[in-house]
């Protein structure tokens, strides 16, 4: 599968710039929410109620709020089954499971640095 490869200004493509397209993708993409949807969908498909259960502490409207995001940069696959009630079910589209990539990356960051965190952390608050 080929990906599209960005075609308009370097402006908008420059994280720097604060006007950039770039940087509203990344501001909107970049927060706890949404890495950890990314991350509970993996390679799965999951409804609404499933996600809320895998991501812990996030409220019905913080999980609504990413997820309309997500699908809106084309990062979320959302399927409406015409049953009664609706059923929905959320998927990674081929750029999401691309930046699961990144995410993954970051939690692995996590894990391996935390007890250096948690020691500057302690340091920094005495």
């Amino acid at each position: 599968m080929v990906t599209k490869q960005f075609t308009g200004s370097p402006e908008d493509a420059d994280l720097r710039r604060a006007d950039s397209l770039a940087r509203e993708i990344f501001s909107d993409v970049a927060n706890k929410w949404a890495f950890l949807i990314i991350e509970a969908l993996g390679e799965r498909t999951l409804r609404f109620s499933e996600l809320r259960d895998e991501v812990e502490g996030v409220s019905h409207k913080m999980l609504t709020q990413n997820l309309r995001m997500l699908e809106r940069y084309g990062l979320v696959d959302r399927k409406v089954h015409p049953t009664v009630p609706p059923r929905v079910e959320y998927t990674l589209t081929e750029p999401g499971r691309a930046l699961r990539a990144t995410v993954d990356s970051m939690c692995g960051w996590t894990h391996q640095y935390l007890g250096h965190i948690e020691a500057a952390r302690r340091r920094f608050d005495e």
